[in-house]
């Protein structure tokens, strides 16, 4: 296999390892109501484990999603890219590539989004939920909510490449005299954490709902405890809602503010993750295929 997809998937696992502790709070802030996401949801992490909860779907998922996001992004923008042989490419074609590469994901990242998503909310472990979905609906289950996912890895990844290549370009025209190594594994980690708190920013009100349309169906032995409350008949919800009633009951019970929740957490753990993910992939690149241009250039 090609050397941009070990890079992806090496890279896409370490990122997941680092990043799961503050994705188990992102989620819990994202699903819960208004008036228990605050000291409610923090005494929920009672034990080591529940800081990994939900990472068994993500390291096996994400590393594969990230390597068919890198190989995928890379055929594309070679195939777009109309500049002549040396120039950069243009940051609109990276942004459309990286839209590609994105919604190419949606074939990974659903069904791992999913998973991870409600292992996170409860105690049963990703494999246990995973057989379920499958015994109750089919494959077909594993997709719910796989619209709205689609859209956010779509946009976020456009501007994931494109604020990275931006980022790239703009320390490269400050410091144009030679680096040390460490110099370039710091515009590295910082360029890569940019991106990653630029990709949150333009696409968190969508993953705020798709992380409510894809845990909508917990039972209430299920949801109860995590919520912190006692869970009745008549707050589960009567049916499955589909992205779009989702927000708008979102919006009109808990108002603008319940889109932007969790926000803090994700772009300090998208910084984190992001700068460590982009340097796994430089560096393992430079090993396997050290004269390939890489999407930095």
């Amino acid at each position: 296999m090609s050397a941009d997809f070990w890079a992806g998937y090496i890279s896409g696992a370490a990122g997941i390892i680092i990043g799961n502790p503050l994705d188990v709070l992102k989620v819990r802030l994202q699903a819960s109501p208004s008036s228990t996401s605050n000291p409610t949801t923090l005494t929920q992490f009672s034990s080591a484990g529940s800081l990994i909860r939900g990472a068994t779907a993500p390291i096996l998922g994400y590393g594969a999603l990230n390597a068919l996001l890198f190989v995928t992004y890379n055929r594309s923008s070679a195939f777009l890219n109309t500049n002549t042989e040396g120039t950069p490419v243009n940051l609109w074609t990276t942004w459309v590539a990286g839209a590609v590469g994105g919604l190419a994901t949606w074939v990974v990242s659903t069904p791992t989004e999913l998973v991870k998503c409600r292992a996170q909310l409860s105690t049963s472990r990703s494999w246990g939920i995973t057989k379920e979905i499958l015994r109750t609906e089919g494959v077909r289950g594993l997709y719910f909510g796989g619209v709205v996912t689609a859209l956010r890895d779509s946009i976020g990844y456009g501007f994931y490449f494109w604020s990275y290549e931006l980022s790239t370009r703009f320390m490269m025209s400050k410091f144009k005299q030679s680096q040390s190594s460490s110099q370039e594994a710091a515009k590295v980690l910082l360029c890569g954490g940019l991106a990653g708190v630029v990709t949150w920013a333009s696409v968190f009100p969508l993953d705020v709902v798709k992380t409510r349309v894809q845990t909508q169906i917990l039972s209430a032995r299920e949801s109860a405890p995590l919520l912190g409350e006692t869970a009745t008949a008549e707050t589960l919800p009567p049916k499955r809602l589909g992205a779009v009633e989702i927000a708008r009951n979102a919006y009109r019970t808990e108002g603008t503010g319940v889109f932007f929740r969790g926000l803090a957490v994700c772009s300090i753990r998208a910084f984190i993750v992001n700068a460590a993910q982009w340097a796994v992939y430089e560096w393992i690149m430079r090993e396997l295929d050290p004269k390939r241009k890489v999407v930095t250039s």
